[in-house]
């Protein structure tokens, strides 16, 4: 079992392993000489027989059993019976083998590469299999195979569905069965069979039912991870909708040149400080999403003087499809050391995230019914956690309770239940420090979901980069300093910042941060960064031009765990787009590949990276050499 300690042998049972041992290792030799030998007579078989019998876990066995098969079939063509007799033997040894493991992989795979074959009955596998499932209900090699005879039995996935539940009756704890229901109900439900045609219908009877596991055991973790699926499938919409985007829609955009206006009243949600003839527009959405083009999108303003925008998605992986996506509008021709106002349309046959559909009275709405049901499950938990003092009773309504101010954001306008969220997370960090970075990075999401609530809210952390009374026009910093943030989030309430402070928080990554596309000034400093691979996101800020990285630990860990963020640029996966023709891969650049490859792409002006361990004087060199735009570093002016 998992967690146990293993106890010494006693004498007589580490003499009897070491002669099985011995036994194996002849066996394993044998068979691999006939294996390399392509030998497949009778007596080769019967011994890889004998050697998985032993030992069921050997792969190279059971693929040369394949080989095997696949010899005896070529020479028994013409003969049903004779095809008949060598699969059924291969189902024999697959049994025996079980018998031996039965969570062996390979046994279960070979069983139905021979099924697969088409000759043998599957009528005997459920039988097999309840067997099995008997011996360990919660199996999920036997839970898989099972979803495999079901479909070759052209079975009801019904009859699988009320399979599950005998099996729950029977055992609560039944991790795999718990499983094999939220598969099952998915593709019922994807495929709108009758009596379950919606959500609506049939989760709240899957709510009652959880509930009988989770009040009865509470320590169980079966019951919860089903109810937390069900949770997911309650607020998830099923179609992509538009969050956020900016410009917002409908808003007056004011541009402002190398000259700003002196007491300007604008918003800084709407205001835009350029430094170049283009600037972005960003659309962000509640999942990621693929088709994002001119003939899905219409932007109407004077500043589209292109009708046909390029769309790209914001993605670490190259993918198609992402939740951010961004175009660039160009100036029109003109003075663009003045201040000017562009008003902004933009529309999509993707919905608002809080357009609704009105049924008639006595019908709730689709938002109402989720709202209704998550307002039940509340309700239980509070009860629940007013018996017992339970761990994962308090995560789930948090999670619960952060679903509902997500569903009810819009017409209340604030967030009614995060200082309670916060709380139970603080609780849980207390309660359960295995688990406490977790807990930790769910408290900075709410915390920031928190601070994002309100305008109201937002603009009392922004500050003029300057104090002095002409730089009034300038644009403002949102200022999220000292917040033991250890991870990011809110970004769709985030877009129009274009000076952004983390300084003195606790985060090891910025995932997410280049849907921040007018992100002009990013400070970082005091922080844990522990690589340069964990500022991949800054790749795709291209208006960066400052970036304080100070006082991190860059460099300080001579094992860089992020590194499958960012491959090396001559691996093939990502990193791809690095052009090798054109590169010459010096041995600066071999010293500092993940530097070179997060900061090739930059036009910073000013950076700072002092007291990272990577600081050395050949690594300021290699910086001035990479960024040739850089006037500024570490506070000193380069000449």
């Amino acid at each position: 079992m998992h967690g146990r300690p293993r106890k010494p042998l006693k004498p007589e049972d580490a003499a009897a392993s070491a002669a099985k041992a011995e036994k194996l290792r002849v066996l394993q030799s044998q068979f691999l000489h006939n294996h390399h030998n392509h030998i497949y007579s009778k007596e080769a078989v019967e011994l890889s027989t004998k050697l998985l019998e032993t030992n069921p876990e050997l792969y190279t066995a059971w693929n040369y059993r394949k080989l095997a098969v696949q010899h005896k079939l070529t020479e028994s063509d013409s003969d049903p019976d004779s095809l008949k007799s060598i699969l059924d033997e291969e189902l024999r040894v697959v049994e025996s083998a079980l018998r031996q493991n039965f969570k062996s992989y390979g046994a279960w795979h070979h069983r139905k590469w021979i099924l697969s074959k088409g000759h043998s009955s599957i009528d005997n596998e459920l039988r097999l299999l309840d067997k099995f499932q008997k011996a360990d209900s919660r199996n999920f090699h036997a839970w898989n195979y099972r979803r495999f005879v079901a479909a070759s039995m052209n079975r009801s996935e019904e009859d699988e569905l009320k399979y599950t539940e005998d099996m729950i009756c029977n055992n609560f704890s039944n991790y795999s069965a718990w499983h094999n229901r939220s598969l099952l109900l998915s593709n019922l439900l994807k495929r709108k069979v009758e009596g379950f045609v919606s959500k609506e219908k049939v989760l709240p009877d899957e709510y009652e039912f959880v509930h009988q596991a989770i009040f009865t055991d509470p320590d169980d973790q079966s019951g919860w991870f089903y109810h937390l699926w069900l949770l997911d499938q309650t607020v998830r919409v099923d179609s992509p909708q538009l969050v956020s985007s900016w410009p917002t829609p409908g808003s007056d955009l004011i541009l402002l040149g190398d000259r700003c206006l002196d007491g300007c009243a604008s918003s800084p949600f709407t205001r835009f400080h350029l430094d170049s003839r283009t600037f972005p527009l960003v659309l962000y959405f509640n999942q990621a999403v693929e088709g994002v083009n001119s003939s899905t999108i219409t932007v109407g303003s004077e500043l589209n003087t292109n009708k046909d925008l390029v769309w790209k998605p914001l993605s670490s992986c190259n993918s198609k499809a992402a939740q951010v996506w961004v175009t660039q509008l160009n100036l029109p021709d003109g003075n663009t050391h003045s201040s000017k106002v562009f008003p902004v349309e933009d529309s999509s046959p993707i919905s608002s995230l809080y357009q609704l559909s009105i049924k008639n009275d006595n019908e709730l709405t689709d938002f109402e019914w989720r709202a209704v049901t998550i307002a039940k499950e509340i309700d239980h938990f509070r009860e629940l956690l007013s018996l017992i003092n339970c761990k994962i009773g308090k995560l789930t309504l948090a999670r619960l309770l952060m679903a509902h101010d997500a569903m009810t954001y819009p017409p209340a306008n604030k967030i009614s239940h995060s200082e309670e969220v916060l709380e139970l997370y603080n609780d849980l960090m207390r309660l359960d420090p295995t688990h406490v970075q977790y807990y930790k990075d769910q408290h900075s999401l709410v915390l920031l979901q928190q601070v994002t609530s309100s305008w109201e809210s937002l603009l009392s952390r922004c500050f003029h980069y300057s104090n002095s009374p002409s730089n009034r026009g300038s644009p403002m910093c949102l200022q999220l300093k000292n917040l033991s943030l250890s991870r990011l989030g809110s970004f769709d309430k985030l877009l129009w910042v274009q000076m952004l402070d983390l300084s003195h928080n606790e985060l090891r990554s910025i995932e997410g941060l280049e849907a921040l596309q007018l992100l002009s000034c990013l400070n970082l400093s005091n922080n844990i960064l522990g690589s340069f691979t964990a500022l991949e996101p800054i790749r795709q800020l291209k208006s960066l031009r400052a970036l304080n990285i100070s006082y991190n630990e860059i460099g300080a860990h001579s094992i860089d765990t992020t590194k499958y963020l960012c491959s090396s640029p001559l691996s093939h996966s990502v990193g791809s787009e690095w052009n090798h023709g054109q590169t010459v891969i010096d041995d600066d650049i071999k010293s500092y590949w993940e530097a070179y490859f997060i900061l090739k792409g930059l036009n910073l002006t000013q950076f700072d990276i002092v007291g990272n361990a990577i600081v050395n004087e050949k690594f300021k060199s290699f910086l001035i050499k990479v960024l040739p735009g850089l006037k500024w570093l570490d506070g000193e002016q380069l000449h």
